[in-house]
């Protein structure tokens, strides 16, 4: 079911949020002091590509939340906006609510991405 549920998602947006987030791992990896940053990025553009099947597990310390501060004034407040848009939109209809559910969880991402596991 995750694979049909992968395929229909690239072919109905997961590809644009895929390209985003490694647009913004692209970005962050300019500087030197951004390349755990971007590498990161990279991380969940994979995930964002293929969202199904796939659970997000939260931790960390005092460090990941400094990042996490950085990294949403930074670049994190686009990125969970559109995917809280694509959420909205995707949960208008009942076949779109699965696809929602998965925009919402790559935009709780976008606003705490370090820290984050994917399982």
């Amino acid at each position: 079911m995750s694979c049909i549920g992968n395929m229909i998602w690239l072919l109905l947006g997961g590809f644009v949020s895929g390209l985003c987030w490694a647009v913004a791992g692209g970005l962050w990896c300019l500087t030197v002091v951004g390349i755990p940053v971007g590498v990161q990025c990279f991380k969940f553009a994979k995930l964002s590509f293929l969202p199904f099947g796939k659970e997000i597990e939260y931790s960390g310390g005092v460090a990941s939340f400094l990042l996490n501060i950085i990294w949403l004034i930074v670049s994190g407040i686009p990125l969970a906006v559109e995917h809280a848009v694509f959420g909205l939109i995707f949960a208008v209809t009942i076949i779109g609510i699965p696809f929602a559910k998965q925009h919402f969880k790559l935009a709780k991402l976008a606003i705490m991405p370090f820290g984050a596991r994917v399982i």
